[in-house]
């Protein structure tokens, strides 16, 4: 496993109230702080320019550089003459978190082929359950994709994903064969995936799962439900991932805090 933007962010001129422009530096605030702070801009590492972010975190230039300088002021970043921005080393030293990577990532990271078949892919109404998730409007319009993934060759999962599609223009027109999920968002709808919420339970294959997968009908296989977000923190995407037993394996980074 390795952008719709905060809502009533969209580039809302400063002088457009005072109640708005406090909300829309907030929102950029919070959410340039969770990626600090998950890592998603390590420490000593340079932000985007402030004119992506303005553009990602759909603010003006002027709201970015308010959340920007309380953020300066709180010591969470530094500005560099000339440079730019900079993530402030952490006071404490720790291991980074496990990295969220796309599965072609992932695949070409182990010296892996992947492949990608697309066996389903329809725009609908989002369900209750859905919109929830996704934080839109019930009956919102979803792309549902259901994908079928190979490594070398070898059937290893089979992915259901429900995407936003006013938060990722132009993903109902992509072509998904062959392609990364992340790379085809960032580089059709600008939308950049850096965090997932995910939880793995272990399942019986049914016969249809089973098919799929070149697997007898009850043998063990990992359901991995997710929900993703971009830089803005806005979940973008919503699914389950249908893994088979014996060609995955989850790993993650797990910390305690020191006692004082």
């Amino acid at each position: 496993m390795t952008t719709d933007k905060v809502r009533g962010m969209s580039g809302t001129p400063m002088n457009a109230g005072r109640g708005t422009g406090h909300r829309a530096h907030t929102s950029a605030y919070h959410a340039l702080l969770t990626n600090i702070r998950n890592g998603v801009f390590a420490p000593g590492s340079r932000l985007p320019g402030e004119r992506q972010l303005a553009t990602q975190l759909e603010v003006s230039r002027a709201t970015l550089r308010q959340a920007l300088g309380r953020l300066a002021e709180e010591g969470h970043i530094t500005a560099a003459a000339q440079r730019g921005w900079f993530v402030r080393p952490p006071r404490v030293v720790s291991e980074p978190p496990s990295q969220l990577q796309s599965f072609t990532e992932m695949a070409e990271s182990r010296g892996l082929t992947p492949s990608t078949e697309v066996l389903s892919y329809e725009t609908r109404p989002a369900t209750f359950t859905e919109a929830e998730k996704l934080a839109i409007a019930p009956a919102s319009t979803v792309l549902a994709l259901a994908r079928r993934r190979s490594l070398d060759g070898v059937r290893v999962l089979v992915d259901h994903s429900v995407i936003a599609l006013s938060r990722t223009p132009g993903m109902d027109e992509a072509d998904l064969t062959d392609r990364s999920l992340y790379a085809t968002f960032q580089e059709v709808a600008g939308v950049q995936i850096v965090r997932s919420d995910y939880a793995v339970r272990a399942e019986a294959a049914d016969a249809e799962t089973a098919d799929l997968l070149d697997l007898a009908p009850g043998d063990p296989v990992l359901v991995g439900e997710q929900v993703e977000y971009s830089l803005a923190e806005v979940p973008i995407l919503c699914g389950q991932v249908v893994y088979r037993g014996d060609a995955y394996r989850f790993q993650a980074s797990l910390f305690r805090p020191a006692e004082t």
